[in-house]
């Protein structure tokens, strides 16, 4: 069994489709670890809140079929990968870390994922594997996040079993 490292994200209904997805997770991967839920600003374009978290699952897939059933995870919940790369999405599912190996392709992946040094990626996985090592780059995740220059900024957390009208 691997481990992987995954960040959450949606700003198009956010609640329900990031509700549905961890329990599409759990269904296909059993017991996962969750983070907290944080609302965070769109980066790269103008749009809505996302809600973003991170997760850990421990998976006997390898990285590209991971890839794949995620993105087809993602098809189900409607997301369009017509527009921008930076826009609007019902669900975005991205493997961040896996074990510790180091990805380039096939296609769009890519591990670690470059996306780590997003705060809206980041403190999700720090918050819940503060002591993984990033491979290729040596420190730890709680390290790079008590470094990144988004710090301080507060992030308020979302319950997903609590919120309405996201």
């Amino acid at each position: 069994m691997s481990c992987a490292y995954l960040s959450l994200g949606s700003n198009l209904e956010p609640v329900l489709h990031l509700r549905r997805a961890v329990q599409e997770l759990q269904e296909r991967f059993g017991d996962m670890v969750l983070s907290p839920v944080y609302r965070t600003r769109a980066v790269g374009f103008e749009g809505s809140d996302f809600l973003n978290a991170a997760a850990v699952i421990e998976t006997e897939l390898d990285p590209v079929a991971l890839h794949d059933w995620l993105h087809a995870l993602e098809d189900t919940h409607q997301r369009d990968r017509s527009g921008p790369r930076f826009g609007d999405r019902t669900l975005d599912i991205d493997i961040v870390l896996f074990d510790d190996r180091v990805l380039s392709g096939p296609g769009n992946l890519r591990i670690p994922r470059p996306d780590l040094q997003h705060a809206f990626v980041l403190r999700p996985l720090a918050d819940i594997a503060p002591d993984v090592v990033v491979p290729g780059d040596g420190r730890t995740l709680a390290q790079l996040w008590d470094i990144h220059p988004e710090r301080d900024m507060a992030l308020p957390t979302v319950s997903l079993d609590d919120a309405v009208g996201i």
